[in-house]
């Protein structure tokens, strides 16, 4: 009979059914914890040690915390890449919880400083290397429950090479820098120092330029600032101070109808106007948040030094009888600095500014050389022409103005004609004030209060620029300087002292410019046609520099130094096509020299290192330029590689040339239309802080033209050029206006594509002063004189502006890259 008790339901069957005796779970949990172990750790700590993750996987205690997944991560970088430029990270990670950290570490290659403001992104900057190398970069992503994950991304990077195309020559009146790179207008003539000043009105009207930017922005350093007060941190490259030289001025723009006369007298206004744009500008600029630079116009760093600002004499001629003034009776001060052209960054964190074409401010009446060789001697006369002293009336005029305040002689201090009724020492006039120009110029910027010095011991001359060789511990550091006249002369002054590391940094930075500055060894340089070279030291009573001289007879050390154009005569020194800026490899310690031109260097005159000399002609014109009108580059390396060398080898780098002259005897470079140029003057190479100065430093070209400015406005070129003795050597012919010769020189390897055009300026300006920030991201230029032939109410350039009828102003210029690479790789 059927059960009809149904019970309807759901039964798991018999759940105990096997009798073996195996341990169970927590046996095997005994046997790997202890009691404690577990009892405090739980059933998930055990069941992860003896399943792993794969049981607790499928369990409701994940959903609890007690295990978690790591995430699953990815990693890509933008690619091999070379030094200098940005690379770009990314990193992905995919979690069933949430993503809290992703981090990125260096894990082996050289040391890069790596960025990240967005999560899964970092970039850095391609360091220099001399042979590819990689950079391995972990990336590692963390969930909110603390496992992570990591995946190494490996970036090759290749030495550093030119990373722009070149820019083509422009007649616009722009500034043209390649395409990725930006270029800001930072301090232009005018712009105001202080909160006190107003703004520029640009219509002739403004005044106080005391405390504005001067003209004529020239050579330029940059030194850094803490991010906040007033240390000064070296490898700040978001805050510094920009010094930087105001060489002359545009006079037809300075005053609201241009320059005027009043019975033949400079009103006293426009001279106080003139003067005081002349000098040196200390600026604190910044870098924004948003990658913008802007100068600081409340800075209490914020200082002008004119041709009025006190000034102290320092080293051998210190004292002498030859700085005798009315207004310093014992020749140990002086007032201002003028005609400041090229630059030195010194070592100890102090800016060194010279002085160049300085003999034309000054008066002399006619017959002041008579007077001159009857109450001083034949000596002075001589010395005043052999500087370029002759009887004139003074630049603009200036010494036709009377004095701002009654009884000053700020502004007749430059009437150097001798009074007879005062006394024979010149303590009575200005006799000698043209003595106290010429010199180099230390500035300390981080001290507005300091009173600039006079290094004498590194000469007198048409000083153009002032550049440090490499500082080595224990060596003694060399400052390599032009003298930019034509058939002038190439100097080195040898410091008596080794260099110690730690002056790097020191406080009393003017106390150590006295250390390295006031003792040691002018020589002058001699090019011998073998390729070698040797340096002629310029010390009394050594290489017939003595008072029997027939040239000239020296009574001291101090008559040498105030007069060493006369000492390079005495003992031989090569005559140079116009030597200007100067600059040292930091790689290498090759020094290069640019010899912007020569028009009186007749084929007759040529030599080994100064062997062109020819005919260009203008495009679409009679007229022409003759002698070695698109100048060259010289190079040099010591012997040992040693600043404290007297011997040297040389070649030319490069002849500047349009690419369309002869490639046999003048376009000796093999220049195209890439990197065709004329008349190199500013020089400078990248920093050894950062990728543009290492391995194979970027050199900076700059041009102040004249036989090339029918074709193109003035330019600034890159270059990564090789060494000395790369090239070989080639004669050539010369053919002048009436005679030929021929020459051997001794040439570099044709420079092809590591010589780029990077930059053209506006109309009539020249290009020069240049310096970046320590990373190398950011380079500052200076555009000088634009539309120099124009005048106040027809300008020839607008620039800065982009206004028609505008007045034009030098300007610093900043340039960027796009991407925040270093600048030109």
């Amino acid at each position: 009979m059927a059960n009809t008790d149904l019970t309807i339901g759901y039964d798991d069957g018999d759940i105990e059914t096997n009798p073996s005796t195996g341990p169970s779970l927590q046996d095997l949990v005994d046997q790997r914890y202890s009691r404690r172990q577990a009892l405090r750790g739980g059933a998930s700590t055990a069941a992860v040690a003896v399943f792993g993750g794969s049981l607790l996987a499928a369990c409701d205690d994940k959903v609890q915390g007690i295990d978690n997944t790591p995430p699953v991560v990815g990693g890509t970088s933008s690619g091999a890449t070379s030094a200098g430029r940005v690379v770009t990270l990314t990193g992905t990670a995919t979690d069933d919880n949430a993503i809290v950290s992703q981090t990125f570490t260096q894990v082996s290659g050289p040391t890069v400083a790596i960025s990240s403001t967005t999560p899964g992104t970092a970039t850095f900057i391609a360091p220099a290397v001399s042979a590819t190398t990689d950079v391995v970069i972990r990336y590692t992503a963390t969930d909110v429950k603390g496992a992570s994950s990591s995946r190494d991304i490996t970036v090759a990077v290749s030495p550093p090479t030119l990373g722009f195309s070149a820019v083509a020559k422009s007649l616009a009146d722009v500034v043209v820098v390649p395409t990725g790179y930006t270029a800001s207008v930072l301090y232009r003539l005018g712009d105001p120092l202080n909160a006190a000043t107003p703004a520029f009105a640009n219509n002739g009207t403004d005044t106080g330029y005391a405390s504005r930017a001067g003209d004529h922005h020239d050579g330029m350093s940059y030194f850094g600032l803490s991010a906040s007060g007033n240390t000064p941190d070296a490898n700040n490259s978001t805050r510094g101070l920009l010094v930087m030289n105001h060489e002359n001025i545009s006079e037809q723009y300075l005053h609201v109808a241009g320059v005027t006369t009043v019975n033949g007298a400079r009103p006293t206004s426009e001279v106080v106007k003139e003067m005081e744009c002349h000098g040196v500008s200390v600026v604190e600029v910044t870098r924004g948040s948003d990658a913008k630079w802007s100068y600081v116009q409340g800075s209490s760093f914020n200082r002008r030094i004119t041709p009025y600002t006190p000034t102290a004499f320092s080293g051998p001629v210190k004292g002498s009888p030859l700085l005798f003034t009315a207004y310093s009776p014992d020749g140990t001060t002086g007032r201002g600095t003028i005609n400041n052209c090229a630059n030195g960054h010194m070592p100890w964190g102090t800016y060194m500014t010279c002085e160049e074409n300085w003999a034309g401010y000054f008066r002399r009446d006619s017959g002041d050389n008579t007077t001159r060789t009857g109450l001083v001697g034949a000596k002075s006369t001589q010395a005043f022409t052999r500087y370029g002293l002759s009887q004139r009336s003074g630049n603009y005029g200036w010494t036709t103005a009377a004095e701002a305040t009654a009884g000053s002689t700020l502004i007749g201090k430059f009437n150097a004609t001798i009074d007879p009724t005062k006394p024979v020492s010149g303590t009575g006039d200005f006799r000698n004030e043209p003595n106290q120009y010429g010199w180099c110029v230390e500035i300390d910027p981080y001290d507005p209060t300091s009173t600039p010095r006079k290094r004498t011991a590194l000469g007198r001359m048409n000083h153009e620029g002032c550049c440090p060789g490499r500082a080595i511990a224990g060596v003694k550091p060399a400052f390599y300087m032009g003298d930019d006249a034509q058939n002038e002369y190439i100097y080195k002054f040898v410091s008596n002292t080794a260099w110690v590391e730690a002056d790097a940094t020191a406080t009393n930075r003017l106390a150590i410019g006295d250390k390295y500055l006031d003792n040691g060894t002018l020589y002058v340089a001699k090019f011998n046609a073998d390729g070698s070279g040797e340096w002629i030291a310029l010390v009394f009573g050594q290489n017939g520099l003595t008072a029997a001289n027939t040239l000239y007879p020296f009574a001291d050390q101090a008559d040498v130094l105030t007069h060493c154009r006369l000492a390079g005569d005495a003992v031989g020194a090569t005559r140079m096509d116009r030597p200007e800026w100067t600059a040292v490899n930091p790689a290498t310690g090759e020094m290069y020299c640019t010899l912007t031109n020569n028009s009186s260097r007749s084929p007759e005159r040529v030599d080994a290192a100064n062997p062109r000399s020819y005919i260009d002609p203008k495009v679409n014109s009679t007229s022409r330029t003759t002698g070695n009108a698109n100048g060259h580059i010289i190079r040099l390396r010591e012997a040992g590689d040693t600043t404290e060398a007297t011997r040297f080898a040389w070649d030319v780098y490069a002849f500047g040339a349009g690419s369309d002259l002869d490639p046999t005897n003048i376009n000796l470079s093999g220049l195209d239309a890439t990197n065709d140029f004329s008349s190199p003057d500013g020089l400078w190479f990248g920093k050894p802080s950062n990728a543009s100065g290492q391995v194979t430093p970027v050199l900076w070209i700059q041009t102040d033209d004249g036989a090339y400015t029918d074709v193109t406005n003035c330019m600034m070129l890159a270059a990564m050029p090789g060494k000395v003795g790369d090239g070989g050597t080639k004669t050539i012919t010369n053919t002048g206006v009436s005679a030929t010769s021929t020459a051997t020189t001794r040439i570099g390897k044709a420079p092809g594509t590591t010589l780029r055009r990077f930059l053209v300026g506006p109309v009539q300006c020249e290009i020069t002063g240049i310096e970046s920030t320590p990373d190398g991201r950011s380079l500052f230029v200076n555009i000088q004189h634009p539309g120099e032939g124009g005048n106040f109410d027809k300008p020839t350039s607008n620039w800065p502006s982009t206004t028609a009828g505008t007045r034009p102003r030098s300007a610093t210029i900043v340039i960027t890259k796009d991407d925040g690479g270093v600048v030109a790789l």
